[in-house]
């Protein structure tokens, strides 16, 4: 089991990371170096031989190795992510980039997406240099740059350009699983994610006569715009189930005595209360308008209209995604792909995930582990390019007011002492035992 120092040094990794500014606005406007200087140090003190590498100057990823002891047993890859979004400082009650630890808390930018787990993963790397622990599998760690864009100078530069750091490994873990969700009936879930929607970020492009604004004109391209975008935004999609969201489904509903009925999904979603929040955005595809664009004077009507909207696809559900949005889109508005990205799905009866959940419930004997999709992505999507099947595990013990979902990406951002002892001790068990 880790010891005492690496309880402590989770809590100053995760503080000091925090402290490291890696936000990323998107656009090539980020420095993932510092922070990836930061844990190439801590990994070279527990005697590994990191590499940084970069794409693009300062946009650098952090690789290195551990030997397993069975030289036949497929590689492990544990990832996680340098950079952040960005913090407005004056909406929070802390500074965002303060790392600042009050009242057993860790503050900041970061806390939960994703430092907290980079510094879970030096504790324990750390942790077993100092005992002499090997793990079964070789075990490849990754810290990545530009994951909160669109991956091109983390991980799917890793992938595309260096694919050779990465041999032999066949599953990886990272981000958004084995978190405490308090359902509000006295129940812990623990959900562990195999799976991800696909991410399908879209422009529109709405073209028409530009003219003056008094006259009549009945090819404005706002107009066609805008009705292509309220068609997208009043869409209901029709449901879908992937085998990740049915076995979610069916585990939520053996937790609460409730007969998994997939004929009414919608009713059996109502019944779940607010564990179907881990669950209702995964039922179906999606897409929702998040930018429009046109026009630069009042008195005049543009010739050019422009949208972008966030889609996103269940796995083996691209193709209907297209369709639809052929249809809701027009033969007055084009679309096309800003960003892409796989949907992707694991399996959950590896001994991969078993040992996650048995990890989980050694530690959180009264929880309830459960499978789930995740509604976005991560880094997982670029190494699926070299046949890695990702999982989500980055464990933390939460108390009920701690809303982990709604701190991603979100104000006053943070994670308790407590939570990333709890993460150390899980990760150390199913890593050691994976």
């Amino acid at each position: 089991m880790a010891d005492a120092s690496a309880l402590d040094e989770v809590v100053r990794f995760t503080s000091d990371l925090i402290r490291i500014d890696t936000t990323n606005r998107g656009g090539g406007d980020c420095q993932e170096r510092p922070a990836a200087e930061y844990a190439a140090a801590r990994l070279a003190e527990a005697g590994l031989e990191p590499v940084l590498l970069e794409r693009t100057r300062g946009r650098t990823n952090v690789v290195a190795r551990i030997e397993g002891t069975d030289p036949s047993a497929d590689a492990l890859l544990l990832h996680g992510h340098l950079d952040v979004v960005p913090a407005q400082a004056e909406d929070w009650s802390v500074h965002p980039f303060s790392g600042e630890v009050r009242d057993g808390v860790v503050w900041g930018r970061g806390a939960v997406d994703m430092k907290n787990m980079d510094a879970m993963i030096l504790a324990v790397v750390r942790d077993w240099a100092r005992t002499g622990v090997r793990p079964r599998r070789d075990l490849v760690i990754a810290f990545t740059a530009d994951e909160e864009a669109s991956a091109e100078d983390g991980s799917g530069f890793l992938a595309d350009v260096h694919p050779g750091l990465f041999e032999g490994c066949t599953e990886g873990v990272s981000e958004s699983g084995a978190f405490t969700f308090h359902d509000g009936a006295g129940r812990e879930l623990y959900p562990v994610a195999a799976g991800e929607r696909g991410t399908a970020w879209l422009k529109l492009t709405a073209r028409g006569r530009a003219g003056h604004g008094s006259k009549v004109n009945r090819s404005n391209a706002v107009t066609r715009l805008a009705e292509a975008v309220a068609r997208i935004g009043a869409h209901e999609w029709p449901l879908l189930l992937t085998p990740t969201v049915r076995a979610a489904l069916t585990e939520l509903a053996a937790v609460y005595g409730i007969d998994p009925d997939f004929e009414d999904v919608d009713g059996l979603l109502t019944k779940l209360g607010p564990a179907a929040t881990l669950v209702e955005a995964t039922v179906r595809n999606s897409a929702n308008p998040t930018m429009l664009s046109a026009g630069y004077k009042i008195n005049v009507i543009p010739g050019e209209a422009v949208a972008y909207v966030d889609g996103r696809y269940l796995y083996g559900a691209e193709d209907e995604f297209r369709s639809t949005l052929d249809r809701l889109t027009g033969p007055d508005v084009e679309w096309e792909f800003q960003h892409r990205e796989v949907a992707l799905q694991a399996p959950l009866e590896s001994a991969t995930y078993a040992r996650m959940r048995a990890a989980v419930e050694e530690f959180a004997p009264e929880g309830h582990v459960v499978p789930y999709c995740m509604s976005g992505g991560t880094d997982a999507k670029q190494f699926s390019r070299l046949g890695i099947t990702g999982y989500g595990f980055s464990p933390l013990k939460l108390p009920k007011e701690f809303d982990y979902q709604a701190l991603f990406h979100g104000v006053d951002e943070r994670v308790p002492v407590e939570a990333l002892h709890f993460g150390v001790r899980v990760l150390d068990r199913f890593l050691r035992t994976a």
